[in-house]
């Protein structure tokens, strides 16, 4: 039996479903949830859509994001199947402390642990919500407008707009059925990138101001106080290590962001085959070939000299 057709035999059997995802949510994270979430609101089915982070402003056009929720008791009540999105780990959607009668994974990223009872991940997949489309349209609902708007940003964020290399014909098949549903790609890609705020391009200019290009590594941080001197948030720096990976001779961005005392968090991004998701994997992150993340607690200094080092050792691989 098929991994979709074992999640629909289960889905259907349930009467209360909880959605989650990670921590830190991106377009891909949300569209997907909140587009299951309404397939399976029309089939009779009960959904809650948890994130333990409010959804980023960027993403507050995508229809029933106000149904996401940032406190679980209530969703818990009545022991529902858990279904975790675009992360294969409890700990990635801060529901370690929770214990589930049945759980269903549906991710696509390379570094996988042993979380779930049906497990359907997919690294080949160009984002999740291409997953989920497959298994809307497998469930026999319809994709209305609503969801089509989802799930066409979900597949939009993941391939930078159907521009990286993960942009298959199925893709673009899905894009085009997306849109002939009701997407309006000219209205999501407004949305996604030109409805910065000022104060987030202040975020940005100072970020750039710490770029250092070694070697074809390029880094850049974010310090608390560039948050507070801006009045910006962690969410706002979506996209940032994307910019210095326009330079040319670059092979590999990074951006290392401060979120604690003497903890920060790495995104990194890179080009062609280096795999960007080994170096992360060394500090217990995770993510794709060429985009992934890790969190790590030292001075920003020695941060910066692992990931070259790491970068260097696996080039010579």
């Amino acid at each position: 039996m098929k991994i979709a057709e074992k999640i629909i035999s289960v889905v259907k059997s349930e009467k209360k479903i909880l959605i989650s995802t990670h921590i830190n949510p991106d377009g891909d994270a949300l569209g997907s949830a909140l587009s299951l979430a309404a397939a399976l609101n029309s089939i009779g089915k009960k959904t809650f859509v948890y994130c333990r982070d409010r959804v980023p402003e960027t993403y507050r056009f995508l229809p029933g994001y106000r149904n996401v929720i940032s406190k679980i008791q209530e969703a818990l009540k009545g022991d529902p199947l858990l279904i975790l999105l675009d992360c294969n780990s409890p700990e990635r959607a801060a529901l370690e402390k929770f214990q589930f009668r049945y759980s269903i994974v549906i991710d696509h990223h390379e570094t996988e642990k042993d979380f779930g009872d049906i497990r359907w991940v997919d690294p080949k997949a160009a984002a999740t919500g291409m997953m989920v489309f497959s298994l809307i349209k497998d469930i026999g609902v319809k994709i209305t407008k609503d969801i089509a708007i989802n799930l066409y940003t979900a597949i939009a964020a993941d391939t930078g707009t159907f521009r990286y290399s993960n942009t298959s014909p199925e893709v673009l098949k899905a894009g085009a059925e997306l849109v002939k549903a009701g997407a309006e790609p000219d209205f999501i890609a407004s949305q996604l990138y030109e409805t910065w705020d000022k104060k987030r391009f202040d975020l940005l200019i100072s970020a750039l101001n710490t770029l250092v290009i070694k070697e074809g590594i390029a880094i850049m941080h974010i310090s608390r106080e560039m948050f507070r001197r801006t009045g910006t948030k962690y969410e706002d720096t979506e996209h940032f290590s994307n910019f210095p990976r326009m330079v040319g001779s670059v092979k590999v961005s990074a951006v290392f962001k401060e979120t604690g005392n003497g903890v920060w968090k790495a995104s990194l991004r890179s080009k062609g085959d280096i795999n960007v998701a080994k170096i992360a994997e060394q500090y217990e992150g995770g993510g794709h070939r060429n985009a992934a993340g890790f969190r790590i607690k030292t001075d920003l200094a020695t941060a910066r000299r692992m990931l070259i080092q790491a970068v260097k050792k696996l080039g010579n691989k």
